[in-house]
């Protein structure tokens, strides 16, 4: 749901931007309290994961495509602080390099793509981690519908500024029932996809999914003079070594992953076009669409200038893309983290040396 220059007028441009720049603001400040030495370079490779999974455009209707948002995914595993800040890495940089969403139109796709997705993914994910029973298979169930229901929120949210500020006259109960209705269908797979790779970071690392952080087991009880009591929780000395080692592995082991799905598996996406495009060019949204600022660049379209071979372009800007999303993103959150060190005036340290 890239939203294209034109799409909004300037005056709700500009106050989405301004929106979008006090989100990530406070988001700034919020994710000092979300990052450390583990889990800062873990928001770095997220950041490149989604921007791989968003090429993999799926079908969900004849002739209308969708792909990942990503909001749900990046709010459970580092938090939905560091999500905002994810979200508004990947964007920008599809923004400014890859062609994709408007540049006058980025404040409006961090609002409706990050900040949405994000607050209401994870709002929707702690009530039913709340209510449910504390174990995996509760935690993935969770993700599937925080991330369904994501999806045509964000929709309902761009409708709104549509309704507000949409540079073409057409009447908003269609543009609403469009919109929402096709991505209800891409909230399906968005579900699917975030419920898969949550279940399996739940199964080898459940430590570094914050959405679940001390929910999968109840404390142990003690019977205390007749009475069950908390009991106190166990201080095993961390074999530093040993937790290296696990979190490189697993960090390489995903960004192996996110290269091989942009320069390999992207080829296979479907070509159809999106669930916003498609109601765009159906209800005349797209009357005034704008050429792309960044239509000159050497990577935009996903593909790199220069190369005729389609695979060879296509593979090769995938890798170029989450190359650079993960070195800017990793960078962004080691910033953020050492900031987190200076106002404390020392190391930081994680949320399980400070019990």
């Amino acid at each position: 749901m890239h939203v294209p220059d034109g799409f909004i007028d300037a005056p709700v441009s500009v106050a989405a931007g301004v929106f979008a720049a006090g989100a990530v603001a406070v988001s700034l400040r919020g994710a000092r309290r979300e990052l450390d030495e583990r889990t800062a370079p873990l928001a770095g490779l997220v950041a490149a994961f989604i921007f791989a999974v968003q090429m993999l455009n799926f079908p969900v209707a004849a002739g209308t495509s969708g792909h990942l948002m990503g909001g749900a995914l990046a709010a459970i595993l580092v938090g939905p602080y560091t999500a905002v800040l994810c979200l508004s890495v990947v964007l920008l940089m599809q923004g400014i390099f890859f062609a994709d969403g408007g540049l006058t139109a980025l404040g409006v796709n961090i609002t409706v793509m990050g900040v949405v997705t994000v607050v209401v993914a994870y709002g929707v994910f702690r009530l039913l981690t709340g209510l449910l029973p504390r174990t995996r298979r509760s935690a993935t169930a969770s993700a599937f519908v925080a991330a369904l229901v994501s999806v045509p929120a964000s929709a309902a949210a761009f409708t709104l500024l549509y309704w507000i500020g949409g540079t073409t006259d057409i009447p908003i109960g269609k543009v609403f029932t469009a919109m929402v209705g096709v991505h209800v269908l891409i909230g399906i797979g968005e579900a699917v996809i975030t419920a898969l790779t949550v279940g399996a970071v739940l199964a080898v690392r459940p430590d570094l999914v914050h959405g679940v952080r001390g929910a999968l087991t109840a404390p142990l009880k003690l019977r205390v003079d007749g009475e069950l009591v908390d009991a106190p929780a166990p201080t095993p000395e961390p074999d530093s070594a040993t937790a290296h080692r696990s979190n490189r592995g697993f960090l390489i082991t995903g960004l192996v992953s996110a290269l091989l799905l942009a320069g390999f598996v992207s080829f296979y996406a479907s070509a159809s076009p999106d669930g916003l495009e498609r109601v765009a060019a159906d209800q005349g949204i797209d009357e005034k669409a704008e050429e792309h600022g960044a239509a000159d660049s050497p990577l935009a379209d996903y593909g790199v200038g220069d190369i005729a071979n389609a695979r060879l372009s296509g593979g090769l800007a995938g890798v170029i893309g989450v190359s650079a999303t993960v070195v800017v993103g990793t960078g962004v959150f080691w910033v953020v983290r050492r900031r987190r060190e200076d106002e404390r005036g020392g190391p930081a340290r994680s949320d399980h040396e400070n019990v």
